[in-house]
């Protein structure tokens, strides 16, 4: 399983429109073959920095998904409303501790 995080800089006026649109797109993603999970996280501190946060089937599944036309959209409209880069990262999880 491949578990992807990627933090995004939104500029605080496009906080709100993002959110919303985020709600709107984020059924078509969960739903999209391969994904297992997606949420969206707010930074405590800097509420304009936002993560969202997937799992992945594999490699492969995460790819077809970063070449869709799903994600081609859903980056179009993210991106008019950051205010810098974007970071990403994938990761193998390899383990659960629970407790």
């Amino acid at each position: 399983m491949i578990v992807r995080i990627v933090k995004l800089h939104f500029k605080a006026e496009e906080l709100e429109n993002f959110k919303t649109y985020f709600e709107k797109i984020s059924p078509q993603i969960r739903n999209f073959e391969g994904c297992q999970h997606l949420e969206l996280l707010q930074q405590a501190d800097m509420p304009e920095i936002i993560y969202t946060y997937s799992y992945w089937d594999n490699e492969e599944a995460l790819e077809k998904y970063r070449y869709s036309e799903l994600f081609k959209t859903f980056w179009t409209v993210a991106k008019s409303k950051f205010a810098g880069k974007p970071e990403a990262w994938s990761m193998n999880k390899i383990a659960v501790v629970e407790g």
